[in-house]
């Protein structure tokens, strides 16, 4: 039994190790390509680079190149995430808060409009979207395309159901008495969430976070939609789409600009992975 279990445990351990080498594999390509230049990528794109200071290269070439405008991109995309994440997140918590503490027919109906935006296509919406944004600015003269403010309303649109949904499950394990108490102390609805609801939802919170921000963070076809290609306003992915033209493609700047914008999210996701696990398991459990 114990030899049988041992070959078991081996086998399971070769799979794995198997998958993560497959999983890593396109990770390790950019990496060494980062620092090579074009020539040496299309000679041998597998060999380990020559000079790992051309990354240094590739690097300053990115962050100085004016006609692509990476540093500003930076910019936007950490305007843009920050905006939505800060948005969704509150937001989400507090429909959820008040959907599990209003017991009626018509919070569930909402719940349930809440959950059917897991289940609609991307794909089915977004012209529509682009066209409602059109409306809006002809009906009231706001601008919601190539805009910050744009961006973010969409990614509440698309972000908000599953963040509704896992702070939805957490809140029903709450204890009512703790509310009734902090009510009973002369405090206020808001008070109660801010100072009560949210500490106790912490692992919830980075757990839509980060799902949210390695989403937002790497989207293309949204900001391509609604910021558009070569505009003032653009983010880290619509930056490195202009290093592939219709001729030419600079694969030792494409893999530098992948690595750099890879780097934030990957480096988030080492330091709170421990809360994401803890966050979903709590969730699904409660």
């Amino acid at each position: 039994m114990g030899v049988k279990k041992n070959m078991v445990n081996t086998i399971l351990t070769i799979i794995t190790f198997i998958l993560f080498v497959i999983i890593m594999f396109p990770f390790f390509i950019v990496v060494i390509n980062s620092a090579k230049s074009s020539l040496e990528i299309i000679t041998d794109p597998i060999s380990l680079p020559n000079q790992w200071s051309q990354l240094l290269v590739n690097i300053n070439d990115i962050w100085n190149r004016p006609s692509i405008r990476y540093s500003s991109s930076v910019f936007s995309s950490v305007i843009i995430t920050v905006g939505s994440l800060t948005t969704i997140t509150i937001f989400s918590a507090m429909s959820a808060w008040v959907l599990v503490r209003t017991k009626s027919k018509l919070s569930t109906i909402i719940f349930l409009v809440f959950l059917s935006g897991l289940i609609i296509p991307f794909q089915v919406v977004m012209f529509p979207l682009v066209a409602f944004f059109r409306m809006i600015y002809e009906a009231t003269g706001i601008r919601m395309l190539r805009t910050y403010h744009g961006m973010i309303i969409a990614y509440i649109g698309f972000g908000a159901p599953l963040a509704v949904f896992m702070f939805h499950g957490f809140i029903k394990s709450i204890p009512l008495e703790l509310e009734e108490a902090a009510t009973i102390d002369g405090c206020s609805r808001p008070q109660i969430f801010f100072k009560i609801i949210m500490p106790i939802l912490r692992p919830i919170f980075v757990t839509v976070i980060i799902l949210n921000a390695i989403w937002i963070w790497n989207d293309f076809l949204l900001p391509s939609l609604i910021l558009g290609v070569g505009q003032d306003v653009q983010t880290i992915p619509l930056a490195i789409r202009a290093f592939a033209g219709s001729f030419v493609k600079k694969w030792d700047l494409i893999m530098t600009a992948v690595l750099m914008a890879a780097a934030p999210i990957i480096v988030g996701f080492l330091f709170a992975q421990k809360h994401i696990i803890k966050g979903m398991v709590a969730g699904s459990i409660k």
